[in-house]
């Protein structure tokens, strides 16, 4: 299978190009274009696994409750266009065996047929104090996964430690663990820096971050609109 990255920057989205027999599962409602042989079909599980229960807890994740899944159905190979809601950059994220990865709450765009996504419980300490969500979504086997970013995409290598500020997590590789904590050393000086919470990561891995908060803009933006007549 073919991914093409497009239009990089605040307005990314991907296309594939299916072979014969290849299929690929997306957020529903990604699909912007396709190919008239390319055949659609809309599910709760990925691979067999999970069923309503999966989706109920992708919901509650801040992802979509159902998947689309896209193959052909003539034997020729055919072409789907995918875009996330948000504008922001989209990236194609080779996942192996050996490095699964997590990712954060309404990041995950796509994947491969040969991964597999099971959706993790944060806990009420870590999922209740971190705006990406109570459920983070695991991807393991062996494919392509596509991530979507509110605003710019940027890959960090951890070693050892790293401070990201709530609400930009993108994706890490499993082994990376997080804890919350204050931005600063206290409570007060936190808040008043902006800052407020923070998730300091620890380990070594590969973290991909947005530039971007979408809570923060929804708040600012909320604050600028008219308000609702009765």
């Amino acid at each position: 299978m073919k991914i093409n990255i497009q239009e990089k920057g605040a307005f990314g989205s991907a296309l594939l190009n299916l072979a014969p027999g290849e299929t690929f599962n997306s957020e529903a409602g990604a699909m912007y274009r396709a190919s008239a042989n390319v055949e659609i079909d809309v599910t709760t599980r990925t691979r067999g696994k999970g069923g309503l229960l999966a989706g109920l807890k992708r919901l509650v994740g801040g992802d979509s409750f159902f998947l689309s899944t896209y193959r052909t159905t003539d034997g020729r190979p055919g072409e789907v266009g995918l875009a996330p809601t948000m504008q922001g950059e989209v990236r194609a994220v080779k996942v192996t065996n050996m490095t699964p990865w997590v990712c954060a709450g309404g990041s995950y765009l796509g994947s491969s047929d040969g991964l597999e996504l099971d959706t993790q419980y944060q806990g009420l300490l870590k999922g209740g104090f971190n705006r990406e969500g109570l459920f983070f979504l695991r991807v393991a086997g062996e494919g392509t996964l596509l991530v979507n970013a509110y605003g710019r995409l940027t890959e960090l290598e951890v070693r050892d430690a790293l401070t990201v500020d709530n609400g930009h997590i993108v994706a890490y590789t499993e082994g990376l663990q997080y804890t919350i904590g204050k931005a600063a050393k206290g409570l007060v000086s936190s808040w008043l820096s902006g800052e407020g919470l923070v998730m300091k990561f620890s380990g070594r891995g590969r973290l991909l971050v947005q530039s971007h908060d979408p809570d923060r803009f929804g708040t600012r933006l909320g604050g600028l609109l008219p308000p609702r007549e009765a």
